[in-house]
């Protein structure tokens, strides 16, 4: 049996106020067996009148949008439906509206421009409970002069060491520190990274660690 024929179906609204974006959108998660679009929007307020009607699992979310903002709709969906995850999908890699965009509630970051296969697996990091930024977002958050989510110099060690699959005694080891403190580098890190597995600590480390 395929790992595809075993995942639950993801229904999911896209909100964009440009129509194009939106079927090519539509075109490109109806090709994956476990995705459905079942609602579109063309603005904030729009999706949020049709959510309740929509069953909707994921809401694929734009955040400049000429009827209304997607952060403040994220913000609206997270206190009025927060059952339904919600996913930016963005051209702006600024981390200001990254940084808004996740106090707003969303549990993840894509940009426009990202392959296909990265808004797949956007959705079902997202859907299984993890957070997703895009590549180019995820480095900005790691370097130490990010704005919200800065790394320290030590603690981007710490992420380099996790890449190579090093465990705490190794990389206490290898860093001259004690384990303890190597438990807590890797605590601040997940803190502002908003991730909160282990496991998707170390898939980020693998990703984004330079």
């Amino acid at each position: 049996m395929t790992t595809e024929t075993t995942q639950a179906l993801v229904r999911i609204m896209l909100v964009d106020d440009h129509p194009l974006v939106r079927d090519g959108l539509r075109a490109r998660l109806e090709a994956v067996p476990h995705f459905r679009v079942v609602a579109e929007a063309g603005s904030g307020p729009e999706a949020l009148a049709i959510v309740d009607a929509a069953q909707v699992d994921l809401v694929l979310m734009d955040i400049t949008m000429r009827d209304g903002g997607g952060i403040e709709a994220t913000a609206q969906l997270g206190r009025s439906h927060p059952d339904i995850a919600v996913l930016i999908l963005s051209m702006h890699d600024k981390l200001e509206y990254v940084s808004q965009a996740m106090q707003a509630g969303a549990r993840g970051y894509v940009l426009k421009d990202a392959p296909g296969k990265d808004i797949v697996l956007a959705i079902d990091t997202v859907m299984a409970g993890g957070i997703y930024y895009s590549a180019p977002v995820a480095r900005q958050l790691a370097r130490p002069d990010a704005p919200d989510n800065q790394l320290t110099s030590r603690e981007q060690e710490v992420l380099r060491h996790l890449a190579n699959g090093e465990s705490n005694k190794q990389i206490a080891r290898a860093l001259d520190l004690s384990v303890r403190t190597v438990e807590t580098h890797r605590l601040n890190i997940k803190r502002k990274l908003g991730i909160e597995g282990q496991a998707e600590l170390i898939k980020f480390a693998v990703q984004h660690a330079s």
